[in-house]
Parts: structure tokens; C-alpha cells; sequence
């Protein structure tokens, strides 16, 4: 039966249903991680315990992937090109890697204003969010995902850019161990967003082909 119903949502031109849920499960997880990390930099949750409940959120994002990579070794067709849903999964899994390092360095380094991080967190989520609808829209709506990609791709490209404008206030300043540490998370948050752009691209690409 789940092999007859693979093979309707693919005469349909849907995308396979378990692959869509992987997709999304995984983005879910990503997402819980970057609310985490903007609840840690706006003092809501101590960095000890982001440090603790982002282990368990990379492991359910972990588990997401694992799922996904199964299904596309057992599925005989893909609405879409494995190679594009393998990246597009691959570029997820690298955001959620980057706030991961984000929460785990904010606690060794014991940054004092965290703060100036959440417009930069706040662009994060807003990609994830884009590359959500993408995911979404690729098995109801295909033509709508190159627009979700594009909004996507923007906000990763509005991460990078608060980065850049972050390193010149740093270099700006006298070169300090605290601004140094402030370098090293600012970059963090700039690879989530490069991520976040590569997956939109994946995601596009996958859409034109088809």
C-alpha cells in the first residue's frame, strides 16, 4: 500500500510524501535550534542549558537526515533529482550544524553582549522559515517553490551581509580577546546564512528540472 501511494503522488506530480516529511522534520528541528539560540542571546535561557537542549535538538535533526538518505536508497523513482534533494538535505543539516557551534562556543567563550546577535539570528529564522514553505511547496505546489527559494536566498544573503558590517565594527575597534570572540560567533551565524542560500539554490534547482 505505502508503495501505491508513492506511486499516485508521483503520477500526480507530487513529490514522495515521505521524502517531503523527512525534508520538513529536519527544518523543524533546524528551526527549534535557531529560536533556541535567540532565546540564549536575549538572555531567556542560560547558555549551559542552550548548550544541553542543543544536543538533543542536532540529534532529532540527525535522525531526520538519517531518514531522509533511507528513503532515497529505497525509493525506485523521485519527483525530484536525488543528487537535488540530497543537497538540499545536506545544506539544512550544515545550518543547524553552524547554530550548533553558535551555542556551544557562546558558552565557552562567555561573550558579555550577545545581544547585537539577534538581528542576525532573526534573518537565520526567517530563511528557515522560506526554505520550509519551499519544502512544503514542492509537493503541492511546485511553481511556487523558486519564489519561497528566492525569499529564502535573501535572508541568507542578509545574514552574510549584517556579518560583514559586524567585522568592521570588530576592526573598527582595538582588537580585544572579547572582540576576537565576537568575531568567532558573528562568523557562525554567517555560515547558517550561506547555508540557508545553498539550500535555496538546491531547492530552485531541483524545481526548474522538474
Amino acid at each position: 500500500m505505502r508503495r501505491l501511494s508513492r506511486v499516485r503522488d508521483l503520477l500526480a506530480g507530487r513529490m514522495d510524501t515521505a521524502l517531503t516529511e523527512a525534508l520538513t522534520g529536519q527544518l523543524q528541528a533546524t528551526k527549534e535550534g535557531a529560536w533556541l539560540a535567540l532565546a540564549m542571546v536575549a538572555g531567556e535561557v542560560d547558555r549551559t542549558g542552550a548548550h544541553e537542549r542543543m544536543r538533543a535538538i542536532e540529534h532529532l535533526g540527525d535522525t531526520r537526515r538519517a531518514w531522509l538518505v533511507s528513503e532515497l536508497e529505497h525509493a525506485l523513482v523521485t519527483a525530484l533529482d536525488r543528487e537535488d534533494l540530497f543537497r538540499l538535505s545536506r545544506y539544512i543539516d550544515d545550518v543547524l550544524d553552524a547554530l550548533r557551534d553558535f551555542v556551544r562556543e557562546s558558552r565557552l567563550y562567555q561573550v558579555a553582549e550577545q545581544i547585537r546577535f539577534i538581528p542576525l539570528l532573526d534573518q537565520v529564522i526567517v530563511g528557515i522559515e522560506a526554505l520550509e514553505k519551499a519544502v512544503r511547496a514542492l509537493s503541492s505546489k511546485p511553481a511556487a517553490v523558486v519564489h519561497d527559494a528566492l525569499a529564502a536566498k535573501k535572508a541568507g544573503g542578509a545574514v552574510r551581509r549584517m556579518y560583514q558590517y559586524e567585522i568592521a565594527r570588530i576592526f573598527s575597534e582595538e582588537l580585544t580577546a572579547e572582540r576576537m570572540k565576537e568575531r568567532e560567533l558573528a562568523r557562525r551565524l554567517e555560515i547558517a546564512g550561506t547555508a540557508i542560500a545553498n539550500a535555496a539554490d538546491a531547492a530552485a534547482d531541483g524545481a526548474m528540472k522538474r
